[in-house]
């Protein structure tokens, strides 16, 4: 049978606020976040030939141990009963480790791509499912746009969303373990369940539309004295005209919100001599997200379906 191609975009994010609470009986920490989708992106190729059989295949330059795009597309071959052969390629620009989600978001395009390919039509219940297997922040690529994250950041809540506005990433020659970052808190910055502090900030936070100045991320008082130079950058891109400036997840990427194009480009040339990768993009809409994802398998997708759903089922 012929084969069935498609080149997706799988888009990073930021976390506009994070606040980590208490320590739960499972072992992870509570969060409350504001996640939001950016334009940053990495590629995938995809080339599925049905068939006897199940082949899951892929072309990583980076040769990323335990990659979860391979994960993603043999879980869902499992769960879905697929034959055939699926040959990707995956071209990476989503800096690693930055707490910019670039693993989640690719495994996520698998999820959402695959339907579509293989004739495995599947409700959004059943792939969140599958995303939250792969790793908490999965789930969140598989909505986009903006959204509040409780939990592990795995129970979403789709937020009402502003003008979507241009923004700085700087990612960092600098890698922090989350693990590492977590221990970093230590108890007197965590907040127990009876405690309300933190979820008062929070939710004022969200109710100012979670672009207020006052956006906080609990891990930058840690990290930042683990690496100084972050909060350093930090406070540039508030200098230079960023009204939200932050530490994306754990780190080290950071992030700066700018209110037009014209101080983002009056911005940018003061960090080329900095030792980073300087990313220029913008906030995407959920209805922006979804439209760009649809478009990539139009071919292959029945019309403005979410999750896209295929033409051969």
């Amino acid at each position: 049978m012929s084969s069935r191609s498609a080149t997706v975009r799988a888009y990073a994010k930021v976390n506009l606020s994070l606040k980590v609470l208490y320590k739960r009986p499972d072992g992870f920490h509570e969060l409350r976040t504001v996640f939001q989708t950016i334009g940053l992106h990495d590629t995938l190729d995809f080339e599925f030939t049905p068939g006897k059989g199940a082949v899951v295949e892929l072309d990583d330059a980076l040769a990323i141990d335990n990659n979860l795009v391979t994960r993603a597309a043999r879980l869902f071959f499992e769960r879905r009963k697929v034959r055939g052969r699926l040959r990707m390629r995956l071209k990476k620009q989503v800096p690693m480790g930055g707490g910019l989600g670039g693993g989640s978001s690719d495994a996520a395009a698998v999820l959402l791509a695959l339907p579509a390919l293989t004739g495995k039509n599947t409700n959004l219940p059943d792939l969140m499912e599958m995303g939250a297997e792969l790793g908490s922040d999965v789930p969140f690529f598989l909505v986009g746009g903006a959204a509040l994250g409780l939990g592990r950041g795995e129970e979403l809540y789709p937020l009402p969303e502003p003008k979507p506005l241009p923004m700085i990433v700087l990612a960092p020659p600098i890698h922090v373990s989350t693990p590492e970052a977590f221990r970093a808190l230590g108890r007197p910055s965590l907040t127990s369940p009876s405690e309300s502090p933190k979820l008062n900030t929070f939710q004022s936070f969200v109710w100012q539309a979670y672009l207020a100045s006052d956006a906080e991320n609990d891990f930058e008082v840690a990290v930042f004295q683990l690496h100084p130079e972050l909060k350093r950058w930090r406070r540039k891109l508030e200098r230079l005209g960023a009204h939200v400036a932050r530490l994306s997840g754990s780190g080290a990427a950071l992030f700066g919100v700018f209110p037009n194009q014209a101080k983002l480009q009056g911005a940018l040339p003061q960090f080329h001599t900095e030792p980073l990768k300087v990313f220029s993009t913008t906030m995407l809409t959920r209805v922006q997200y979804r439209a760009r994802l649809w478009r990539s398998l139009r071919e292959h997708a029945l019309v403005n379906t979410w999750p896209p759903q295929s033409r051969y089922a």
